[in-house]
């Protein structure tokens, strides 16, 4: 059945609220899972709602926990999420730091004691929409080797970026460190559909196409074929958001996949920056203000057919998911009516 945006969005969130979730962090989820569903973004959107029931459930996630700004120094401030489901948090952190960027042209927020965060390049909606640059990292839940591993020590830990345009739609850019996002691996194992030879190793570090042997194993960073690249660019967003935020490792936090488990206590981190600060906004040389350059750059671009702007696809869904309402299966509208 086909339901409208704003109805899916109170269905799931009341059934957040009745797993254990506070009014506030159940709205919070809700949007941003249906959202990401909206975008056309399924392995974070309503097939994640009952994964966060159980964990609200069952302990994984703190359903009571009110973020709060933990520690603050200048334009650099971290917000502890209380080990509740991460969406609150990345909102305070997300506010807080685009005020301080106006006031100081440019700050960073890290959120410790978290959860999944979901679509990181969503968090970074409200940055654009203040005419700001938005960059986005996350660690999760150990599924990836180092350079020449074995064993999964890093999260897909993805990297997300939002530039805003001049009376046009922002880029967004948002790239998994694996070589594609796990939830995609785990709709295909639940779906009992085979995947694609290179996406992932099995327990014994082989590869394999079967989607439950790849969930039990480890996942391929981006580009493993054949360079360490991707291996070394999670390294980095570990790095940031663990030995920098202070959250805790990938390797440290048990599955999103699994009903037992502890609570994972992983980060996000976010830095937004002023262009106004830096380049200018549009005053100036007309060569030199930041909403000229981009719109040079993206004619540049387009010159050659076939070229998609990043982002282009998952507003054109949104929009139209907007008008259409979203697909939702009968037994799980049944379940969230409980």
């Amino acid at each position: 059945m086909k339901l409208p945006l704003a109805e899916v969005q109170a269905l799931v969130a009341s059934f957040l609220q009745r797993a254990g979730a506070t009014p506030a962090m159940a709205q919070s989820t809700a949007r941003a899972l249906v959202l990401a569903e909206s975008q056309g973004q399924g392995g974070h959107g309503l097939s994640r709602v009952a994964q966060y029931a159980t964990h609200l459930r069952n302990g994984r996630a703190n359903g009571q926990a009110v973020p709060r700004i933990l520690r603050r120094k200048g334009a650099a401030l971290v917000v502890d999420a209380g080990e509740g489901l991460a969406f609150p948090a990345c909102d305070l952190a997300v506010a807080a730091a685009i005020g301080a960027a106006r006031e100081l042209g440019v700050a960073m927020a890290g959120v410790v004691r978290s959860h999944h965060c979901g679509v990181l390049v969503d968090h970074l909606r409200a940055v654009a929409a203040a005419g700001m640059v938005g960059l986005g990292f996350a660690n999760s839940p150990a599924a990836m080797p180092a350079a020449g591993g074995r064993h999964p020590i890093f999260g897909t830990n993805p990297v997300a970026a939002a530039f805003p345009r001049r009376d046009a739609d922002p880029l967004l850019i948002d790239l998994s460190l694996s070589e594609v996002a796990r939830g995609k691996v785990a709709v295909a194992a639940k779906e009992g559909r085979p995947i694609p030879l290179g996406w992932a190793l099995d327990a014994q570090g082989q590869p394999t196409t079967d989607a439950k042997a790849a969930l039990a194993g480890s996942m391929l960073p981006l580009g493993a074929v054949s360079s360490p690249k991707g291996a070394m660019l999670a390294l980095v967003v570990e790095l940031l958001v663990t030995a920098v935020i202070g959250a805790q490792f990938g390797f440290e936090a048990s599955s999103f996949f699994v009903d037992e488990g502890n609570r994972p206590g992983i980060g996000q981190a976010f830095i937004v920056i002023d262009p106004g600060a830096l380049a200018g906004h549009s005053g100036g040389a007309a060569g030199s203000s930041y909403l000229t350059r981009v719109e040079v750059l993206v004619a540049e671009m387009l010159k050659d057919e076939g070229v998609r702007l990043p982002g282009a696809r998952r507003e054109a869904l949104r929009r139209q998911a907007e008008q259409d309402g979203l697909e939702v299966a009968e037994a799980l509208f049944a379940s969230w009516r409980g």
